[in-house]
Parts: C-alpha cells; structure tokens; sequence
C-alpha cells in the first residue's frame, strides 16, 4: 500500500482520483449486474443527457453572435433640416427616433421593468420563476390556438426583436433564452435597457419609447407625465391593441396594473399612484403637423438621396429609410410659403369662373368601407379650409360627402356629372360643404440664389398631395420668348452692341427651287437697337440677330448654358421652339446675373451620417490654408469662384441690363412699381399653350410657368406678362425685404455710356432720369465699342423715316393687330417657316 504522506501533491491527487473512480466503477458494476432497474434509469439518464447534448448543440450553432448587438445601429429615418438649420421633414417608413441612456427619464424606466422584468437587474438573461409560468401557460393554452405570454425578459426581448423575430415555437424560446444569457456576457444592464427603449415595437409604426411618446401623446419622453410613462410600458404585450377605439377600458386597466406593480417596486408612492391612476389615457388621434409644406422640393430632395445613398438598409449603411442621415436643404420655408401661395393665386386667378373639371379621382362605395379607402389613400389637400372627400350619396339634387374620419355632411353646388363614389374636394358651406373647383391649368414656380444655384424654394404644381407630378423640373416645355435674351448674347458674342441697328422690316428666307424665296413682316417696321427688340420681344429682330450670327452658335449659346441638349439650329429655336424646364431656364437666368457663371441648380447643401460626419457636399471648391493649425499672417483664405464660366462677363451683364428695360416699359411692366432693380422676359408659346416669366435681382431669380398637364390652347387672351408675371410679383411682395434694392455691379471691363434709347446713338447732353420712358438712358458696352454721337440730324432722319412708313402702312392697309404668341410672334410664324424645328 502507497503511504499517501510521501507523496508529492500531484502523485496525491492522481492516486485519489484512480482510488475513487476505480471504487466508483466497481460499484457501478455491481449495481448494473445485479439490478435491471438499475440498467434501465441508467440508460435513460445516458440517452438524456446526449439528446439534451446534441439538442444544445443543434440550437446554438446556427444563433447569431450576441456581439454583434455591440456594433448594432438602429434603422433611423433621415432628417432634413432648411435653410436656418431647423427641421423641416423626415423620410419615414417607421418612426423611429434614437436616444442615448441618460436620455430616458428614471420613471420612464421604472415603468418598463415594472412591467416587462422586474427582476432585470438581479437576472443573468433569463427568470426561471418566470419561465417556468410561461411553461404552464403554454401547456394550459395547447391546442386552444391562444398563443402563451410571458416569460421573457427585457434580454430576451432584445434577443427576439433584433436577432430571431418573432416565430412562435419551443425551438425559438430556447435559443431565445441561450442568446440572453450571450448577451448578458457582452453587454452591460444599461447597454441592453437602451437597446430595448430604443427598438421595442410600441404600435401606430413606433419604435421605441421616444417615437411612441411621439405617436401617442404627441410629446418627447422628458415631457411625459407618469400616467402617459405606464401606458406607453403596457403596449409590449398588445401594440396594436391598447391604443385603438374601444379599448380603453382595457388600456385604463393595464396601465393601472403597472403603476400599482411600480408602487409595490418602490419606484413612486401610493399618492402619486393614485394620483396617476385617476387621469384619463389622454391619447391624442393626430399629431401636428411637423413638416413644411414643400412637397415638390422635398421630392426632388428624396429622390436625390435615393440616387445617391439607396433608398433600403440592403442599399447600405448610408439609405435614406434606414440610414439616420442628417440633411442640410436650401429650403427656405418663408420663402417656399410665398411661392406656394403665389402660384395658387395665380393658378386660381386664370382658371376665374370656369366650371367644375371633374373628380379627382374615385373608388368604390357599394361596400361601405369608402372612409378605409380615403385613408390608404395618397391623396389630399392643404388650401384654405378645403377639404378632401368622395360622394357618399347622390340622388338628384342632394348629396352628402364622406371624409378620411368616417364622418359625413351634406354637400350643395352639384354639377351635373358629379356621382357616387368621385373623390373630390368640398369646402364649407352652410352646415355642410360645397364642391369646390381645383384650377385644371397647372405650372410650377422657382426661386434660386443667383450667386450660388441653391434653390430656395420650388412649387410644382397646385397641390403636392393632389398630382406628385413636378413641373419644375419633369415638365419639358416650349421656353417661347424667354430664349430671346440668350440669342442677343450670342449676337454680342460675335461683335454686336445693344446699339446694333437691326432690321425689323422682314426677314427672308429660301424655301427651295420650286417655292423661291418668303418674306414675313415684322412688327414695327425699320432699323432699330438691339435694346429695342428685346424690350419689346421682336420676333424679326430676333431672327435677324441669329441669322446674322448663325444659328449653330445660337445652338451652341443654349446648350453651354444647360437650357436645352437637342436645339437646332433654325430661325424656330431663336423664338423658343425648343423644349425646357422652369428650373433650366432660372439656372440660365441666374447666370446671367451671375456675370455668366452657371451653377448647376442644387436643392442639397451637404449630407451627413448618424455620427455627423459629412459625407457628400455639393459645394465641392477647395479652400486652401481654411485648416491651418496658426494664422500665418496672410490674407484670410478664401474659396474660389463657383460655377463655369458660360458667358463672357461683359455680355452676360450687357443682357441683363437690357432686360431690365423689359420691365421699365416693355412687356413686364407690371412689375415696374416693385420699385426694385428687376430684371426678365415674359414668353408666350404657339396657341398660346404656355405662359412665362423669368427674371429677379442680381442675387434672386425666379420663374414661373402656367399650363395644361396635356398642352392646348389657354385662350387668345393669355400672354406671360398677363398670367406668369404676376405670379413672380405676387412672390416678390409677400417677401419684399428679401430682395435687395442695390443696383447691379458690372464685371470687369464694362463701360456705362450715356445714349439716345430711340436710335442707339451717344449723348453728351442731358442725363437719365427716373423716368422709364426717359429718351437717354445708361448703356453698357465693352470697351471700344461705344456708338457714334448722335447728331440733330439723326432725330430729323430717324423721324422723317418713322413719318414714312407711317405712310406706307397707311397705303397698304392697317396691318391687324399680330398678338405674340408662344414664341412671341405673329401666330403663324412657326407654320410659314415650313414646320422647321
């Protein structure tokens, strides 16, 4: 026998184990020869323990690594900020809103676990006391098709929402309490409580407390009162249920329930228990309203996004719906509510005392369910106390009109095709509601930073949630005489002056061996300046100008300035037969007063992600020495000029001051008394079909566009200065300290000259006065290309000449009365040119 006190301690411990397995083994021997009961639970334990072995096995390889939840980060909606820096919208399939820890009110907290786990803090993933009444409720429930509650911590919960969903099955609860007990090893208390406040679904497309709060109370989390802290820990088990119609008691019951099991925690006392139990639920049915009314631009700064960043989580971490983006717009709500507004005016304004143009759209309502169908609905309308709804009822002369609430009215002024089932808008009458009109023209308006392409505000239509269509920037459309100014850029381009004499007598053109050679008349006949011709949109003169200069370098005017990428080069496209949008054209214009740089239109200013970092900008220029650890005594660094250099500075700024003479006295005077350096063109296309105006300051332009979605005629008496120049006034006076009252600043190189207006010609006597029909006016031109003096001899010619053809139309006959049309020229130009586009 070994002496176990000579033995070393590892000799020790190897002679007592072999000593006890070895008697171990020899009992176990004895049992199993001489017992069958004993050979039967034996094998039974045996096959226990390798099935539960082999099911811990196949229930735990497949799970997801719990620390992976360390990396986590919540889908978020994107958040789009204005101009100012304020919230203005969301992207949101969900509402969702992140908080950090100590952003939760203690209470708030309370209330969950009271709820959902109180034994949170005491637990390693899972409550056995409560799992094992889980156990019991399920085996009670089998086969009732009633699903067993219960049983799951807030780990557990973390577990099922963000790594198994929500399968109903054995298999899932036991890899769900596995995965607790990982989650426990990886992550603090604190860590999974935020992760649960911040995911938990909560009903109404919440998720999370902050959202909930939100959705149900119509408050943030700090502001919540301990009775609207209970109800918002009861909806776990019923998200969709506690908050409807008709539960309330069962809510009130529930929500009582959770402050008496935080008076038992300890969290409050039995008086504010009581206090808080005798409040009702409060819910509130509609939240305010948080988002500018801008859907037009927020559309196109969505789609942007979305073509930039993907618009999913499998896009990439950075997608609109669920990448947390923070965006800067340079949305200008003020601004943006004037434009809306203008454009309504106007819109209401042309469409006057025309009837009724249908219903907007319709649906069903034999079945009943017509108030369903309003709400899943993307339609709607924010005007005056307008409202949408659809015809319950007609029966001759009385109807009624349903709305998105369920609720009804009576419903006068019936046109006579209206029926059952047309969605329409009513507006108050009486004690009921009238059918109101929605103008059928549509147009769109754009206000743009002329110095820098961002875009400031965009209407595209009468009612975003009435046609998502934007005319804006989808609508290609005829410019008509709103090309004109960039035609006499290309002729000062090419060696003429706005002292150019032009011919607007007529103008000639080959039409083959067999037809020879047609002259169309102009306007007022004779030599007159440039100036002239654009002040008062003179077709001849235009042509003149691009025949003169060549119509490919007209072509290549545009489409250097972005306005069209398929013009051709025929007299047609020097009078706007080609196709643009509203925002093209302001671009154009921008630049323009921009001393001919243009800057691609923007309605984003940057990107950044979840964490502030900025990833995307669209001012890209670099600024050299912004970085620097110290001043190094030099001059401040600044950025570089922005923008491409389109035109010469010298011309851009030559047209821009010639256009300022459209609003003085010629076809946008209604503008005049503005009182503000304004410069434009109004445009009138073939029918006429469409009506504009482009123009503004040296820092703001803007445009507008009225039309038909399907283009015909408006009526003979629709010109732009008519329809779309009021528009842009109308914006104008409703933010009238926005727009500088400065005079423009010429570039570099530019001479300003007094001259005769009539004949072009310089003056070395008198001055120029306030009055716009002043006969001497400043000029500018390039340097050495100033007129020649004009002389008492040119008057006495320049009258003699108009006396004349005062005559000679006297002669021939009054020539009738050529309205402009969509190109702002005699109607049937177009069509005598051959069809040539």
């Amino acid at each position: 026998m070994t002496d176990p006190a000579a033995l070393s301690f590892a000799d020790y411990a190897r002679y007592r184990v072999n000593r006890d397995l070895g008697g171990l083994a020899a009992w176990f021997g004895a049992k199993w020869r001489g017992s069958l009961l004993f050979k039967l639970a034996a094998a039974a334990l045996a096959l226990f323990v390798v099935v539960w072995v082999a099911a811990w096995i196949w229930l735990a390889s497949d799970l997801p690594d719990a620390e992976s939840l360390l990396e986590y980060e919540t889908p978020l909606p994107t958040v789009v900020r204005g101009l100012d820096g304020e919230i203005v919208h969301s992207y949101a399939r969900e509402r969702r809103v992140q908080l950090q820890y100590p952003d939760f009110p203690e209470r708030l907290k309370q209330a969950y676990i009271s709820a959902e786990d109180k034994t949170f803090y005491s637990h390693a993933g899972v409550d056995l006391t409560g799992t094992l009444n889980a156990v019991v409720d399920y085996a009670s429930k089998m086969g009732s098709g009633e699903r067993a509650v219960g049983g799951s911590t807030i780990t557990q919960q973390v577990a099922k929402n963000l790594l198994l969903g929500d399968e109903y099955s054995v298999t899932r609860k036991l890899k769900e309490m596995i995965l607790a007990t990982r989650i426990e090893d990886v992550m603090s208390k604190q860590e999974i409580l935020e992760l649960y406040l911040n995911e938990i679904p909560l009903g109404r497309r919440s998720f999370g407390v902050q959202a909930a709060a939100r959705a149900y109370f119509d408050k943030d989390v700090s502001d919540l009162e301990l009775h609207e802290m209970a109800f918002l820990a009861i909806l776990p088990k019923a998200p969709e249920r506690y908050g409807r119609k008709g539960q309330e008691q069962a809510a009130l019951g529930r929500r009582n329930f959770v402050l008496r099991q935080m008076e038992a925690n300890g969290f409050i006392t039995e008086a504010e228990r009581a206090a808080a139990s005798a409040k009702p639920l409060g819910l509130v049915t509609q939240r305010r309203e948080r988002s500018v009314d801008a859907g037009y631009f927020l559309e196109e700064v969505r789609r942007q996004l979305i073509a930039e960043f993907g618009e999913s989580a499998e896009d990439g971490p950075n997608s609109v719906y669920a990448g947390g983006l923070w965006v800067r717009t340079s949305l200008d709500p003020e601004m943006q509510d004037a434009a809306r507004e203008a454009l309504r005016e106007g819109l209401m304004r042309y469409h006057g005392n025309r009837g009724w143009g249908g219903a907007i759209a319709t649906i069903d309502v034999s079945e009943g369910n017509w108030a369903r169908q309003l709400q899943s609905s993307p339609l709607g309308i924010r005007y005056k106390d307008w409202r949408l709804g659809v015809v319950t009822v007609r029966e001759g002369s009385s109807a009624r009109i349903g709305f998105s609430d369920g609720s009804e009215a009576p419903l006068t002024g019936l046109p006579n095709s209206l029926k059952a089932g047309d969605v329409i808008v009513g507006r108050p009458s009486g004690n009921g509601y009238a059918v109101a009109t929605v103008p059928e023209a549509q147009g769109a308006l754009v206000v743009q930073d002329a110095q820098y392409g961002r875009v400031l505000a965009m209407q595209g239509g009468f009612d975003f949630r009435l046609s998502d269509f934007n005319r804006a920037t989808q609508a290609n459309r005829q410019p008509g005489s709103t090309i004109k100014p960039f035609v006499y850029a290309t002729g000062l381009d090419n060696g003429m002056t706005p002292s150019t004499q032009v011919d607007n007598t007529r103008y000639c053109y080959y039409q083959g061996a067999n037809l020879g050679e047609k002259c169309i008349r102009g306007g007022r006949a004779g030599q007159f300046p440039m100036r002239y011709g654009l002040e008062q949109s003179q077709n001849i003169m235009t042509v003149q100008i691009g025949s003169t200069v060549g119509f490919d370098n007209v072509v290549d005017t545009i489409e250097r300035l972005d306005i069209s990428e398929d013009a051709q080069p025929y007299p047609s496209t020097a009078l706007g037969a080609g196709e643009t949008t509203v925002s093209k054209m302001v671009a154009a214009y921008a630049a323009l007063a921009n001393h001919g740089r243009l800057n691609e239109p923007t309605v984003i200013d940057y990107v950044q992600d979840r964490h502030g970092k900025v990833i995307w900008r669209a001012d890209e220029r670099p600024c050299r020495g912004c970085n620097m650890a110290e001043w190094d005594g030099q001059p401040m660094p600044r950025f570089g000029l922005k923008g491409e250099q389109a035109l010469d500075p010298r011309t851009a700024f030559q047209v821009m001051h010639m256009l300022e003479g459209v609003v003085q006295r010629g076809t946008a005077t209604n503008l005049r008394d503005l009182g503000l350096p304004l410069f434009g063109k109004t445009g009138t296309t073939s029918g006429p079909k469409d009506v504009w105006f482009i123009g503004g300051t040296q820092q703001l332009i803007a445009g507008a566009y009225v039309g038909f979605d399907t283009p015909r005629n408006m009526g003979g008496y629709a010109y732009g200065g008519t329809i779309a120049a009021p528009i842009v006034k109308s914006l104008i006076q409703k933010t009238k300290p926005r727009w500088s009252d400065l005079p423009p600043v010429a570039p570099e190189g530019v001479r300003m000259v007094r001259i005769d207006r009539r004949t072009g010609k310089r003056v070395f006597e008198g001055w120029p006065t306030d009055d716009p029909l002043s006969g001497i006016i400043w000029e500018a031109f390039k340097p050495d290309t100033e007129p020649e003096r004009f002389t008492r001899q040119d008057a006495i010619a320049a009258r003699r000449e108009e006396i004349l053809e005062l005559i000679r139309t006297g002669r021939l006959g009054a020539v009738p009365s050529q309205q402009e049309n969509a190109f702002g020229q005699p109607s049937d130009f177009v069509e005598e040119q051959g069809g040539i586009y």
